[in-house]
């Protein structure tokens, strides 16, 4: 009988953040360069390193795989489009597009948008899979790194998700950005 409520609140626990893919920086590990071509948002039509554009400002980065992008996935990012600016009034989310066809995402990207309407999230795509330093696992579906001060708080590596985990994703980051 123990056994079976054991298994019980493990599959509950589990059931409450699909993050269980080791991906991402480890926390308090400085952000490493990371050259993309925006296609949405501010800086649109540029080749640039987000971390040093984005400097200190607290930034929510959204490693997409290519492959496993999903509308449980989209919901997620909108999710923290809506709320990132309440941590930070330079808070913004940045979602990089990594391990696909570069040219068949920057078609995408603008479509995506027009769909979602982000207004604090930029959209940018990476040329490979893993940019050196940020340690992207490839069976992750979606990578999530918070950063404040330049330095990584904390990384999530999902392999499935959806808008219910952007609660504990968002709780996290506006924590660290308030202290």
């Amino acid at each position: 009988m123990r056994f079976l409520a054991t298994i019980t609140l493990c599959g509950l626990l589990a059931a409450t953040c699909h993050a269980d893919v080791e991906s991402g920086p480890k926390a308090g590990e400085k952000v490493g360069e990371l050259k993309v071509a925006v296609v949405v948002g501010e800086k649109e039509g540029k080749n640039l390193d987000l971390a040093g554009d984005r400097k200190d400002a607290p930034t929510v980065y959204l490693f997409v795989n290519a492959e496993k992008f999903s509308r449980p996935m989209a919901r997620f990012m909108k999710k923290v489009d809506e709320s990132v600016g309440d941590a930070h009034e330079k808070a913004e989310a940045a979602a990089i597009v990594v391990g696909g066809d570069v040219a068949n995402w920057k078609d995408r990207l603008p479509k995506i948008q027009m769909s979602l309407k982000f207004a604090k999230t930029s959209m940018s795509v990476f040329d490979g899979s893993d940019p050196k330093g940020w340690g992207i696992n490839a069976d992750a579906h979606l990578t999530v790194v918070l950063v404040k001060d330049g330095k990584v708080v904390k990384s999530y590596g999902f392999d499935s998700v959806n808008e219910t985990d952007e609660k504990t994703v968002m709780e996290e980051f506006k924590k660290a950005v308030k202290k």
